[in-house]
This record gives structure tokens, C-alpha cells and sequence, in this order.
């Protein structure tokens, strides 16, 4: 059973739409931080389009944001409005933003408590990006069921073959005994299989938010629930019931010593309580092989989720970095940092 993950660097054209989304989220936030906001980016071609909704006391440039991502000028059309007052009387009372489907996920594979595939996709790229270059790539990292590395792919901007071949070397060499990796001469590698390629980013290819789930979450071997993260203020269960999944993934991965646990959730929209809310732990070579662990609903009310997750905090919870580099596995409070379930 062969698993397989990738990781997308931040230069990449649906990253930089997350992380313009983001960045807007961000700077609503650390003004007005009860702002409401619900954007989506689309941008390629030297043009990048904003639309959606926003609702905040905030003063935010938008045209002005897609250059601090980019580093470019470019064409912005901005199409924002109000959040629909059809949404705004269920979450003003403490309510779903909209309906949806959350999965937490932990696994005692790595510190980050992450897939395998993912993790080491995840930690060659953050390698690259900080070794030969912050451009447009790609990593993908293929194990088998023993967790032994049988395939890396890597295409990376505006770098020879060649220079990435040595980085790739370098990094084996430096993660080898703390990744628990074996010879590199057994792994089928393949890099910039179509040819070194200098033209990238907004440059080469159209991007939109939303569009990495699969990245953002823990990759395409555990299951994801359907919405995307970025562009989303908090009330957005979307993104805060997800956070939360995950930070209660993490606390029970600890208390019941397990080898992985799923947190599956979903909610109503304009309404407090999720309508599921359990548990499936799994304790690998243990007995009991598993459980499956009704979870207390007000425990994810989005109220108390963002209070305790500190969500709205834009010092202790970065947005725009977040979707650049991984939601989960970072030092943010949904990752271990904070328990949300009473002990």
C-alpha cells in the first residue's frame, strides 16, 4: 500500500491567492477583530480579482495587498460587499457561519503529528525554499506501507536540475537518522521531469483560493470535509471547526497514548451546537484496537472555539503564514498549544 503526499511552496499561484485572502483577513482582524469576512482571489496573467464579502470597522487597502504577496504590480479588481443579513442573524447570535463538515486528524508518525508522506513532502520543500530559492515548486514524497521513501518529485522554479539534485542530496544526508530515512540510491527520484522552467507564478498559470484542501489539510490519505481555510474569518466553522478538530485530535492523541485519531464534525448553519461531534481513536497494536468517543458539543460552539484558540488574536494566530506554510504542525494554538476538551 503505497501513500503519497505533496507540498506546494508559497510562490505557487493558488498559495498566493490563499495568502492575499489571508493577509486581508489578517489586517481586518488586527484592527476590528469581531470583522466578518469571506474572500476569495483569483489571480493569473497579470491580473489578480477579489470579490466576496466583508463586514468590519477595519480600513484595508485591497488593491494594495496582492503586491506585498507578489512582489508585483498588478492589474486588482475588487468586487466586495457586506456579509448577506440573511447570514449576519445567525452568527450575531453565536451561531454557525454555514454548514459543514470538519475532520481533525493526529497521528504519532512525527513531532508535527502529521502523515508521513506529508511531513517529509512538507519538510524537503520548507528545505528548498530556504536553500536554493523562495519560487514557484512543488515536492511529492511516495512511502509504502513501512514508511520507506520509494519516490520524491520535485519541480522548482527558476533553479537548474542540477542544483536542486545537490539540495535534495544535502537534505537526505542532514535528515537522514532524524526522519529515520533510508539510502537515497533506493528511492526512484525525478526532478523537473518536464524540463527547468522559468516562467512561474501568476506568470505561467492562474491561481484561486481554496483550491490545495488536500495541502492545507493532512493530505489525500485522511479525509477532508469539504471547505477551505483561507479568506475566512473565524465564525466560519469552515475553518475554526477545523482548527478546533484538529487541536482536540492532538490532545487525545496524548492522553490516550494512541497511534492516530480522527475528529469528525458538523454544524448547522446559524446554529450554536454541532449536530456531530465524535471521536475515532485508534491504538495501533493495542487492545482495544480502536474506540469510537462521543465529544461534548458546547465544547465546539464557535464561540468558545474561538475564545480559547485565541482565533481572533492576530498576535498569537498568523493567517497569512498559515496558508503559506501548512495549517497543521505549526506552532498556532490549534496544534497542541491548547486543550480544548475539559480534563
Amino acid at each position: 500500500m503505497l501513500r503519497t503526499a505533496e507540498w506546494v511552496s508559497p510562490k505557487h499561484p493558488d498559495k498566493m491567492c490563499d495568502r492575499i485572502a489571508d493577509l486581508i483577513v489578517q489586517e481586518c482582524l488586527r484592527q476590528d477583530p469581531e470583522s466578518r469576512c469571506a474572500i476569495e482571489v483569483m489571480g493569473g496573467h497579470g491580473i489578480v480579482t477579489i470579490t466576496g464579502e466583508l463586514t468590519t470597522k477595519a480600513y484595508v487597502d485591497i488593491a494594495e495587498i496582492p503586491a506585498l504577496i507578489t512582489g508585483q504590480r498588478l492589474g486588482v479588481q475588487v468586487n466586495v460587499v457586506k456579509q448577506s443579513p440573511e447570514i449576519a442573524r445567525g452568527v450575531d447570535v453565536g451561531g454557525a457561519g454555514d454548514q459543514g463538515i470538519m475532520v481533525g486528524y493526529a497521528c504519532d508518525d512525527n513531532d508535527d503529528m502529521v502523515p508521513r508522506e506529508l511531513f517529509l513532502a512538507r519538510k524537503l520543500g520548507m528545505y528548498l525554499w530556504n536553500n536554493i530559492g523562495a519560487h514557484d515548486g512543488k515536492t511529492q514524497v511516495t512511502i509504502d506501507e513501512e514508511g520507506k521513501v520509494q519516490t520524491v518529485v520535485i519541480s522548482w522554479a527558476k533553479t537548474e536540475k542540477e542544483k536542486i539534485l545537490d539540495a535534495l542530496i544535502d537534505w537526505w544526508q542532514n535528515a537522514f537518522e532524524e526522519f529515520k530515512l533510508d539510502s537515497i540510491e533506493s528511492v526512484e527520484v525525478h526532478v523537473n521531469p518536464c524540463g527547468d522552467w522559468y516562467l512561474s507564478g501568476f506568470d505561467a498559470d492562474t491561481g484561486l483560493t481554496g483550491r490545495k484542501i488536500a495541502v492545507d489539510s493532512y493530505g489525500p490519505n485522511i479525509p477532508v470535509g469539504g471547505g477551505a481555510f483561507s479568506g475566512k474569518d473565524p465564525s466560519k466553522v469552515d475553518r475554526s471547526g477545523a482548527y478546533a478538530a484538529r487541536a482536540v485530535a492532538v490532545q487525545l492523541l496524548k492522553l490516550e497514548k494512541a497511534k492516530e485519531v480522527y475528529v469528525y464534525l458538523a454544524y448547522a448553519i446559524g446554529k450554536e451546537h454541532p449536530v456531530q461531534a465524535v471521536a475515532r481513536i485508534h491504538y495501533g497494536g493495542k487492545e482495544p484496537y480502536s474506540i469510537d468517543k462521543a465529544l461534548p458539543l458546547e465544547v465546539f460552539t464557535p464561540k468558545n472555539i474561538i475564545e480559547k484558540l485565541k482565533l481572533r488574536d492576530h498576535i498569537e494566530v498568523d493567517y497569512q503564514m498559515v496558508a503559506a506554510f501548512g495549517h497543521f504542525g505549526t506552532l498556532m494554538t490549534w496544534n497542541g498549544a491548547v486543550d480544548l476538551l475539559p480534563c
